[in-house]
């Protein structure tokens, strides 16, 4: 009898043990006083009517300093993934412009994500609002939650969720400092997730800094005296014969709906249908590869090369990258030099103190 109990009181100890290497203690560690999320400031170019419009930003969820503080906080912390291993900034990392470095992330028990992780910078200037690739989420309050859910990603449910963070001791204080009560809700969460997302704006890139010094204008219309040559050449393609701005439109370098951009002949993945995929914003591209949805381009080279001369037949091939000779896909045939400067050109809108920033880093230790 005595040795069954002995048995069976190592047996409880060494459950109780796993269980207690399991349980999440670790705190955020914050400043006294609020971060400015709120209030950025953009440059006039970033402020033009068409960037205004472009805000999904809605009526009912304005950033406030306090909110994306919470955000920024349940973006990095891996007790919304069932074995506390994943958080949100698992997947989309600072420092590679809030995407991934992989084709396909790693869920919280190793199992792949069917989708390359879309940057999160600049998410908040998109007009329709509409977020992941085929865009089934019709806004990024409503994408937040999706991983969280997510069989592969993170495997919860949100009551798990709400139960896990009521239990520890700091987070009903950050969200009575969001939203007046301390209550803990799947709709706060998602709204604080959104607010910390959409202040994701880095508006000091050499592209940036160079419309400041044009004194405005629309974008592309003429050098800039920040570039060099070949950055200007690219830029002159860009928002030229190259017809890269036909999708990745204005200072903002996003569009507002899906296209085909003749990656495949026969698609397997249709996206939002028929192969056609949202074209996220540019700015920071330097950062995020591998790029498209598929992360089959690991280098800015090969996606221009694509655009350059390998764009596949496709029934649904947006009609920018068609000829007219035929409605064919276009084959620019640039030179060397020419494709090498669209590289340098992209790699103007690149804000490098988005990687360092303290307002959108990690802010528990253990992963400092």
């Amino acid at each position: 009898m005595y040795r069954i109990v002995t048995v069976f009181s190592l047996g409880l100890l060494i459950v109780l043990g796993a269980f207690a290497v399991r349980v999440n203690t670790t705190e955020p560690v914050l400043p006294e006083t609020h971060l400015n999320y709120a209030n950025i400031e953009l440059p006039a170019h970033l402020q033009r009517p068409a960037n205004r419009l472009a805000d999904n930003t809605p009526s009912d969820n304005r950033i406030t300093d306090a909110g994306a503080t919470l955000g920024r906080v349940l973006f990095y912390d891996k007790r919304l993934s069932r074995n506390q291993t994943t958080a949100c900034g698992s997947c989309h990392l600072q420092e590679h412009g809030f995407a991934d470095t992989t084709a396909f992330s790693t869920g919280f028990e190793g199992e792949l994500t069917d989708r390359n992780a879309m940057s999160l910078s600049f998410a908040r200037f998109y007009t329709n609002g509409r977020f992941f690739w085929d865009e089934r989420a019709e806004t990024l309050e409503a994408q937040t939650l999706m991983p969280i859910q997510d069989p592969v990603e993170m495997g919860m449910t949100l009551d798990e969720v709400v139960e896990r963070l009521e239990a520890t001791t700091f987070y009903a204080g950050l969200f009575e400092d969001a939203f007046g009560t301390p209550e803990i809700t799947p709709d706060r969460m998602s709204k604080a997730l959104a607010q910390f997302i959409r202040s994701i704006v880095a508006p000091n890139s050499k592209f940036d800094q160079g419309r400041i010094l044009q004194g405005g204008g629309r974008p592309g219309s003429e050098p800039l005296p920040n570039f060099t040559d070949s950055e200007n050449r690219g830029m002159e393609l860009f928002f030229g014969v190259a017809r890269c701005s036909e999708c990745h439109s204005g200072d903002m370098m996003a569009p507002d709906r899906v296209f085909s951009n003749g990656l495949d002949r026969f698609p397997e993945d249709q996206g939002a249908g028929f192969g056609r995929f949202k074209a996220n914003s540019l700015r920071n591209i330097e950062l995020t590869a591998p790029y498209m949805h598929d992360g089959r381009f690991n280098t800015l080279e090969e996606v221009v090369n694509h655009y350059d001369r390998e764009i596949r037949p496709h029934s649904a091939l947006f009609v920018g990258l068609r000829s007219q000779e035929g409605g064919g896909p276009i084959r620019l045939n640039l030179s060397e030099y020419d494709r090498q400067a669209l590289v340098d050109f992209l790699k103007t809108l690149t804000d490098t103190t988005l990687a360092t920033d303290e307002r959108w880093s990690n802010p528990f230790p253990e992963e400092g």
